[in-house]
């Protein structure tokens, strides 16, 4: 890319991310030179969470998952997925 301005060092990401909040980005880039770029092995961040099922939907669940030979939890989060896309659509 063709750099307008010298783009500084960071000491870190919060200090970087900072910095992009309060500068335009095409006084430091020339974006008509950019080209698309697709990260296709980029993983989506994962975040563990407690919850609390009763015991008897938790077995349940293992028995779906075991009939669709998935883990239950990721049995869970395909259901969890498809309900979200079906209340987005609303």
């Amino acid at each position: 890319m063709n750099y307008i301005k010298k783009i500084p060092k960071f000491k870190n990401e919060d200090e970087e991310r900072t910095f992009w909040a309060t500068h335009d980005s095409t006084e430091y880039i020339n974006w008509e030179k950019a080209k698309k770029v697709i990260l296709s092995n980029l993983k989506p961040s994962i975040k563990s969470i407690s919850l609390r099922l009763p015991e008897s939907m938790i077995e349940e669940l293992k028995l779906l998952a075991n009939k669709k030979d998935v883990p239950y939890q990721s049995l869970l989060k395909i259901f969890l997925a498809e309900r979200i896309g079906e209340e987005l659509k609303i």
